[in-house]
């Protein structure tokens, strides 16, 4: 007991210096375990075993390479108008379509109709003073005026004046004849007009058309100076043939639409 009192401190260092000597110790073994542990979980996945390759399917990259060697059409201004920007229009209804589908270009012309002028032999009877008169029929569908349009009976002498036509010759008997020879005023064209053969001749024609952006709307019978309303603008009819319809704008621009049929 007095060999511990007198040399306790040194006892104590003896005891201190073993613990850290042992500490020192077993850290050098716990360092080369840690070691050895992150450099078993290294190989893990570096030097993971691989499968042998198989065969590779090349069918989708084969296929990209035919694609490629086929020389691709890309059209950039009649569909997605990338170099080509289309305006759009707003139609009466409210619905948004390319401009070229609204206004005169979208107008179409179903059916061009012929009017004619026709001349007919109906009758004869005799005037207060004794002479032949002549019970003719007019039809004028090209005029203006719907109520000039219909057909009319008005009776006429010879060498009378009737309408745009004048009789000028009797063929046959007077109370009888086998026909009548009409002189137009205009021209001087003479024509024969019997009972059996009307005269007949185009005087203008009239058009059935479509408007697509107004598939409802109706269109039908237009004649020379009608005017129409076309998303807006207004446009004139300026001339009628057997195969177009020409319209004209305020602006004086104009337009030609084509005829899909034509029907007598």
């Amino acid at each position: 007991m007095d060999f511990l009192k007198k040399h306790y401190e040194k006892v104590l260092l003896g005891l201190v210096l073993l613990g850290l000597v042992a500490a020192v110790t077993f850290m050098l073994f716990k360092i080369g375990g840690d070691k050895q542990k992150l450099e078993d979980l290294r190989n893990t996945y570096i030097r993971k075993p691989t499968k042998p390759l198989t065969n590779l399917d090349l069918t989708m990259p084969e296929h990209a390479l035919k694609r490629v060697a086929t020389l691709a059409v890309i059209d950039s201004t009649t569909t997605n108008r990338l170099f080509n920007p289309m305006a759009w229009v707003k139609t009466t209804d409210g619905r948004l379509i390319p401009s070229q589908q609204a206004g005169p270009t979208a107008l179409v012309a179903t059916n061009i109709i012929p009017l004619y002028l026709r001349i007919t032999f109906e009758s004869v009877s005799t005037a207060a003073d004794g002479s032949p008169k002549y019970l003719m029929g007019i039809e004028k569908q090209a005029a203006k005026r719907v109520s000039d349009q219909t057909k009319k009976t008005p009776y006429v002498k010879l060498n009378e004046k009737l309408d745009t036509f004048k009789l000028v010759g009797v063929n046959g008997p007077p109370e009888n004849p086998t026909n009548l020879v009409m002189e137009a005023t205009e021209t001087g064209e003479r024509v024969n007009v019997s009972k059996e053969q009307p005269y007949k001749r185009i005087d203008g024609y009239q058009a059935d058309l479509k408007y697509p952006p107004q598939p409802t709307r109706n269109l039908d019978r237009q004649r020379v100076g009608a005017t129409m309303n076309l998303n807006g603008e207004n446009y004139n009819i300026v001339a009628i043939n057997q195969n177009e319809v020409i319209l004209m704008a305020p602006n004086g621009r104009k337009w030609t639409i084509k005829a899909m049929s034509r029907t007598e």
